[in-house]
């Protein structure tokens, strides 16, 4: 008995830890702001390129 609530003690510890920074990522709006310097530094990648655009 001791052995599965160590188990579940353990799972939980876990699913706190991860709500607690997937709340954090929510709170701060952290993955928009990934996204849009992940979009500036592809933009400046691909201005670079020669465009070859036939019609």
């Amino acid at each position: 008995m001791s052995k599965a609530l160590k188990i579940i003690g353990t799972i939980l510890k876990v699913l706190t830890i991860i709500t607690g920074v997937l709340f954090v990522i929510y709170f701060w709006n952290l993955d928009q702001k990934l996204m849009a310097w992940l979009y500036t530094v592809v933009n400046k990648i691909f201005d670079r390129k020669k465009a070859d655009v036939r019609f």
